[in-house]
């Protein structure tokens, strides 16, 4: 016998819904914050341009994508993250809409 399927849940957490992580200040509750939404692209070029050192060229070829499009994220990406730190707002960074989604 095999077990049965489970029921789908509900969050009631309004920020959490198709969010893979949120990021934000001590103390507050999350409800109280305006959120920055950070796109899974953006935060994996800042990754590696800023996080491994990569050239914009060498990311856009991990990532599939042109050198161009990897400065955009890279642009879109470092602003939403500084305002979402200096702003003191919850950073949303939502979760690969496919398995081709992921890097």
């Amino acid at each position: 016998m095999s077990p049965r399927p489970k029921k789908p849940r509900s969050c009631s957490c309004p920020f959490r819904n198709g969010a893979e992580l949120v990021f934000k200040p001590a103390g507050t509750p999350l409800k109280e914050l305006p959120r920055i939404d950070l796109e899974r692209d953006e935060l994996e070029a800042v990754h590696l341009c800023d996080g491994e050192g990569l050239t914009q060229h060498q990311a856009g070829e991990r990532m599939g994508v042109s050198r161009g499009t990897v400065q955009r994220l890279v642009v879109r990406g470092r602003k939403k993250i500084i305002d979402a730190v200096v702003g003191a707002q919850a950073l949303v960074v939502h979760a690969p809409q496919t398995d081709e989604d992921r890097y």
